[in-house]
């Protein structure tokens, strides 16, 4: 059966990004490696050693994997939003409002008809995520 994991796109600062996420979800970087630290550092785009070409952080059995773009090559995030559920809505509101340092609450953490608390925001690095908790029966 095919496993679907998300992947996401950063213009330099992926690295900072999943320790802030490994940190915040209780996960655990499994790897990360730079451009310039590929097998094949010669083909290393452009301004772009430094930046992660790959790196992988497995949080409860599933991964969130993530590198930079080459430099110059960034695009915002878009269309789309990295979606956490949790078993109550207290472990949801501690993720939320941890996410949200520095982001954007889109929608404010609060109860709704399907979940007894749901919130949207966009993180300080440009990533959306819907975080809920303790669904309604």
């Amino acid at each position: 059966m095919p496993v679907l994991d998300s992947y996401l796109f950063f213009d330099g600062n992926c690295a900072e990004a999943m320790r802030f996420y490994e940190k915040t979800l209780g996960g655990k970087i499994e790897m990360s490696m730079t451009y310039g630290e590929s097998p094949d550092p010669e083909h290393c785009p452009p301004g772009s050693k430094d930046r992660i070409m790959h790196t992988s952080l497995l949080v409860d059995g599933r991964r969130l994997m993530a590198s930079d773009t080459p430099a110059g090559q960034a695009k915002a995030m878009q269309g789309f939003a990295l979606s956490l559920s949790y078993p109550t809505a207290d472990e949801a509101r501690r993720v939320f409002d941890a996410l949200s340092a520095g982001g954007t609450a889109m929608m404010p953490f609060g109860k709704t008809f399907w979940a007894e608390g749901f919130g949207m925001l966009t993180d300080k690095f440009g990533t959306p995520w819907m975080v809920g908790g303790g669904a309604m029966s």
